[in-house]
């Protein structure tokens, strides 16, 4: 498989489980992301299609797939495409506000191309997602994935006001995570079928991928994440694991973020994975995963269907195991 193309051994393992459909149905998402990432242009493409070369696990096209069944067809695929192209577009947007210089160890477009090509770069993959289900009339699915939008942006003006601020609650950063990652998952697993039991085991597994991301980001190394280790604190974003750190160490609250540099932002995760609040975090995404994968044995789905979700929800798990 190509680079663009390749998804990590668990989500791999997916593939490996299922019918000859949904390995097609993933190849024909990655033809058309590459066709919807050229054509605009010399300097839009090469940036979009240097996003999308740049890799990435595909869970959110996985879960559209998955959950359309081996008679999603087309629909599927273009609903599959499309939440991909929004979901790079907002690592794109991350990457300016971040001012990030690394995403999966490559350099960003902001980095590269400075953040006003980033800008467009992201505009641009947003605009084709929509512009491509309007092409062929996907009504219903362009609701869904403006409900979805409008919650990721309503999570970045979240955490964009809690900036530096370490002293925010549990309940306020879930409420984060369910709109600026539970919400994309939910979304998926509806663009695939019209179960609002599927939408809640998307946002459970969304919310435990944010969690575990969340460790990783205190924990690294750098090597593994792609990024440099404490990037969150280095923003401000204050995450479970600090929030959970607290309770043994209450002079975390009173950390001064906006004066860390990298140094000190070592020294911090440091101080964070003393108290154990790493395996916490983790206990909890273990949790919420379960929960998931028990809803799925509730539902009325196909043998095949209920087996692929739970291997990519403990490829949620096992990708930062």
């Amino acid at each position: 498989m190509s680079r663009e193309s390749a998804v990590p051994p668990p989500v791999t393992a997916v593939l490996d489980a299922s019918s000859r459909w949904l390995p097609t149905g993933l190849g024909r998402v990655e033809q058309l992301l590459r066709e919807q990432t050229g054509g605009y242009g010399e300097l839009l493409a090469a940036d979009a299609g240097a996003t999308l070369a740049a890799g990435g696990k595909r869970l959110r096209p996985l879960l559209v797939l998955i959950c359309g069944g081996e008679g999603g067809g087309e629909d599927a695929i273009r609903g599959a495409t499309a939440i991909e192209l929004i979901h790079m577009a907002t690592l794109v947007h991350d990457d300016v506000l971040d001012a990030a210089p690394l995403r999966r160890g490559v350099p960003t477009v902001a980095a590269t191309a400075g953040r006003a090509r980033a800008v467009a770069t992201g505009d641009l993959l947003f605009s084709s997602a929509f512009a491509l289900l309007a092409a062929h009339d996907q009504v219903r699915a362009i609701e869904l994935l403006s409900r979805a939008s409008v919650a990721l942006a309503q999570g970045e003006l979240a955490q964009r006001h809690d900036a530096h601020d370490a002293s925010i609650s549990e309940r306020r950063y879930l409420e984060r995570c369910e709109l600026k990652t539970g919400a994309l998952f939910e979304c998926a697993c509806l663009l695939g079928a019209d179960e609002p039991e599927l939408g809640r085991f998307g946002t459970e597994i969304g919310l435990a991928f944010q969690l575990l991301d969340d460790v990783l980001d205190v924990s690294g190394p750098a090597e593994r994440t792609g990024k440099a280790r404490g990037t969150d604190l280095l923003d401000g974003t204050v995450t479970l694991p600090l929030i959970l750190a607290r309770e043994a160490d209450p002079e975390l609250a009173r950390a001064d973020l906006r004066s860390l540099d990298a140094e000190r932002a070592e020294a911090l995760c440091d101080r964070i994975a003393a108290t154990g609040a790493l395996d916490r975090v983790r206990s909890r995404a273990l949790e919420m995963v379960a929960a998931a994968k028990r809803r799925l044995e509730a539902m009325s789905l196909d043998a095949e269907r209920r087996e692929l979700l739970g291997l990519v929800a403990d490829g949620v798990v096992e990708r930062y195991a």
